[in-house]
């Protein structure tokens, strides 16, 4: 079990961003989409086999020739004004079968990917995901942040469509918490002298259990993100693909009853502060027109 690095490339405090999948693979949509648009070189990893089950055996000819397991990887880009690492991640380590991340595999990856940033001088590190709110899906998914130190709260106000998980309506004193390695890294990362920063795109409570992607918030995501580098990021792509995700969006809500619809578009007024939860009447409808992406869990303010 270890790191592999490839090569060293001469960094100066570079920025972190790091992703995983989870609830609608809004934070690796995001970070995967900086990283390729910035076409950064891969110059590491994290080792798998410790972490993982293989995906699959490959045979060819009847002969084994390897076992497929889940990526962990580094990249690096160097910017006129800063620079940058990447970290994606296939897949959230476990203990106990559950989906998202937990128990000492976790851990242990948390504390790998941040002897990365350490050694290259690291002070910052980003990581995103998923804020499930009681918002409405036409509605422009605001970034939901959370840091790890009040220092960064005003800077973290300063940023674009974005609010500090204690200002998101329906949240009894401001608390909250985010499961899966996307809290995890920030708690390992403070720790370890690292500021951390999450950066969540909402989603609507009744989508977080969808099969499918929601691109509509890593294209929020993604706008804070420019902003942060101060560059342009072709967001053509993730347009298209939100496009797509709306059509199938739109078919469910079309298929609302009629008292479920006014319950649920209550959320369109920005002025009503806390905006009901789905019923669990609605909830029932709503599940029997999705199919469920496996364990409920991943980045979910309480």
């Amino acid at each position: 079990m270890g790191i592999r690095l490839y090569r060293e490339p001469e960094l100066v405090e570079p920025i972190m961003f790091v992703g995983w999948p989870g609830i609608g693979n809004i934070g690796i949509i995001a970070v995967n989409t900086l990283k390729d648009t910035l076409r950064a070189e891969e110059f590491g990893e994290i080792e798998s086999w410790d972490f993982f089950y293989p995906k699959r055996v490959v045979i060819k000819d009847g002969l084994l020739k390897s076992l497929d397991f889940p990526t962990n990887k580094f990249f690096y880009r160097r910017l006129e004004n800063r620079d940058l690492i990447f970290f994606i991640g296939e897949e959230q380590p476990s203990d106990g079968g559950r989906i998202y991340a937990s128990g000492e595999k976790a851990y242990q990856m948390a504390n790998l990917v941040v002897d990365v940033g350490l050694r290259f001088g690291c002070r910052r590190v980003y990581t995103s995901g998923a804020s499930v709110s009681l918002t409405h899906h036409q509605m422009k998914p605001r970034v939901c942040a959370v840091v790890s130190s009040e220092e960064l709260i005003d800077h973290v106000k300063s940023y674009p469509n974005t609010v500090l998980m204690s200002e998101l309506g329906g949240r009894g004193e401001g608390e909250g918490t985010i499961t899966g390695l996307n809290g995890l890294l920030l708690a390992v990362a403070k720790k370890r002298g690292i500021e951390g920063i999450c950066l969540m795109g909402e989603i609507p409570d009744w989508l977080s259990v969808a099969s499918f992607p929601y691109p509509k918030a890593s294209k929020s995501v993604l706008e804070v993100f420019s902003e942060i580098l101060g560059i342009g990021i072709d967001l053509s792509p993730l347009d298209k693909m939100a496009e797509q995700i709306e059509e199938v969006v739109e078919s469910i809500y079309a298929k609302f009853p009629p008292e479920m619809k006014e319950e649920y578009d209550q959320r369109r007024v920005m002025t009503q502060p806390e905006p009901g939860p789905i019923t669990i009447q609605a909830q029932i409808y709503i599940d029997e027109h999705l199919k469920k992406g496996g364990e409920e869990g991943g980045e979910r303010p309480a």
